[in-house]
């Protein structure tokens, strides 16, 4: 009954059903893997957040001796752990990076160099601030930088990947990314390849300076994906199945109709 499957008419609807199944089994596995990649970030966030801070020299490589350059950048898995570092703020090369949103507001967020005993810096987002009276792009008025030594402890974070261009307005560096590479051009010495959140600092931080809320990654919508790639496998393979339960019935009642009609069948008259 089940002969016609080795035709290649179905031989060939078999082979795009498998092949298909196939991508639909990848594609989950894909969403998966990004599910549990995500989840590792989010379970890092909320370890490190309250972990005992280690010296950052410690979790970054050095940057080395040229001015004007970045040390190698962190690696994925080192994001978010929680460092301290003593140094002195350069009020100088405060860099504001324009654009960023707040709860739902639009203002700066402010990156401010601490340089190190050895001549090196670390960069060292303290916050948001609202722009100034006259627009997003108005810079902003900002609270005195702290004086003499400052411990900072804070969250190493990644350089953002799109390059973002630095300029100089009104005596202030500006950029639109935190591209630690293209910082460090603007910058006097080396600096670290990753750059910290604030969380805490010695002396206090200024109130003015609104904390920057960590993004947790949307990991369930990957676990959603994976399933419904999943589903969509076993609906192509049960859809298969079912138009080869049907060809083989439609074939079944053919023979029967042909069988019935056939003269061989037909009841001779008396």
């Amino acid at each position: 009954m089940y002969r016609f499957l080795f035709t290649p008419r179905w031989l060939g609807i078999l082979a795009l059903t498998l092949a298909a199944a196939a991508v639909m089994v990848l594609l989950g596995n894909w969403q998966l893997a990004r599910y549990q990649e995500r989840s590792s970030i989010n379970h890092r966030i909320e370890t490190n957040s309250t972990a005992t801070p280690a010296p950052l020299t410690q979790v970054l490589p050095g940057p080395g001796l040229r001015p004007a350059t970045a040390g190698a950048a962190p690696k994925d898995e080192i994001e978010y752990t929680r460092v301290t570092v003593t140094g002195r703020y350069d009020d100088a090369n405060i860099v504001l990076v324009r654009g960023r949103s707040v709860s739902g507001r639009v203002g700066f967020e402010v990156l401010t160099p601490l340089v190190l005993s050895d001549g090196s810096a670390v960069l060292v987002n303290r916050g948001w601030v609202p722009p100034a009276a006259g627009g997003a792009m108005a810079q902003p008025q900002l609270p005195p930088t702290p004086t003499g030594e400052v411990t900072v402890t804070g969250l190493v974070r990644l350089s953002e990947r799109r390059a973002g261009e630095v300029s100089r307005r009104d005596g202030r560096l500006e950029t639109r990314r935190i591209a630690v590479s293209e910082l460090a051009r603007a910058l006097p010495y080396p600096i670290y390849g990753g750059y910290l959140s604030l969380t805490e600092q010695d002396p206090p931080a200024d109130p003015a300076f609104v904390a920057v809320p960590l993004r947790y990654e949307n990991n369930w919508q990957n676990g959603a994906y994976a399933a419904q790639w999943w589903l969509f496998a076993l609906a192509a393979l049960v859809g298969f199945g079912w138009l080869v339960r049907r060809e083989a019935h439609d074939r079944k009642a053919g023979d029967r109709e042909a069988g019935a009609s056939s003269p061989e069948s037909a009841t001779l008259p008396s």
